[in-house]
């Protein structure tokens, strides 16, 4: 068996596709409970009272349920982000009813503190297929993502220091 082969059998798509999100909505129904849970203390980074932004919380959970059960029942697949994010800016247009009851409540959370944690935790979040990814990619991975974040935080300085 060549290594390709391997390679393939550890990629297969069926199997990736079951561990979709959408595929998955008891489970991921209930961690992202836990990571809006932390997301909202973390909003007290800003000052604001806790209760404060319980309300955006419970919307942005809604959201995300909602955009995920349509990409779930949906007959074309779209990933989760594209179906969060179309639910999440027909919610807020002014046309659609309460999207001034719903856009002042989501002024309550400090979109900063929220996601901070969220990114932190996807740095961390590793599985084996990423590792088996770069054993395969080895050194050069490194040498290219070393000059992608290098070129980035110096085009970010210059474009600040341009702005500023």
């Amino acid at each position: 068996m060549k290594a390709n082969d391997t390679t393939a059998n550890q990629f297969d798509a069926e199997a990736l596709k079951e561990l979709r999100p959408e595929n998955q909505l008891g489970k991921t129904a209930l961690v992202l409970a836990a990571v809006c849970v932390a997301a909202w203390f973390s909003n007290i980074v800003n000052g604001a009272p806790l209760l404060d932004a319980l309300p955006g919380m419970l919307i942005l959970y809604v959201m995300v349920i909602i955009g995920l059960v349509i990409g779930r029942v949906c007959p074309f697949y779209l990933p989760s982000v594209a179906w969060v994010s179309l639910v999440s800016i027909i919610a807020t247009l002014p046309v659609f009813p309460g999207s001034d009851w719903i856009i002042a409540r989501l002024a309550e959370v400090n979109f900063l503190a929220v996601v901070t944690p969220v990114l932190a935790y996807a740095g961390l979040a590793l599985t084996g297929r990423e590792f088996a990814m770069f054993k395969q990619t080895g050194w050069k991975l490194v040498l290219v993502a070393l000059l992608v974040f290098t070129g980035t935080f110096i085009g970010s300085a210059f474009v600040a220091h341009l702005i500023l």
